[in-house]
């Protein structure tokens, strides 16, 4: 994406996060803004992934938390 096909936007970070972007950002001679869009590019695919897993278990039987840890003492996990 070239820069004529950026959105501004303003987000306000906190002192520490901006300090350590601005030092990646000149270690890795990176803009700022293309490390925070591939950290929010990963966050959101992220939670595609935890979305897709949620939706492929919909089915199975849900389980409440003291039989879980009936079934994990029977088993020899506790």
């Amino acid at each position: 994406m070239s820069a004529t096909d950026s959105v501004r936007s303003t987000v306000y970070l906190d002192p520490e996060l901006h300090q350590a972007l601005r030092l990646k950002s000149a270690q890795s001679r990176r803009s700022m803004s293309e490390i925070v869009n591939d950290a929010l590019r990963q966050a959101l695919r992220e939670d595609q992934e935890d979305l897709a897993a949620v939706r492929s278990r919909a089915k199975e039987r849900s389980m409440d938390y003291e039989s879980f840890l009936a079934k994990l003492k029977a088993d020899g996990a506790l």
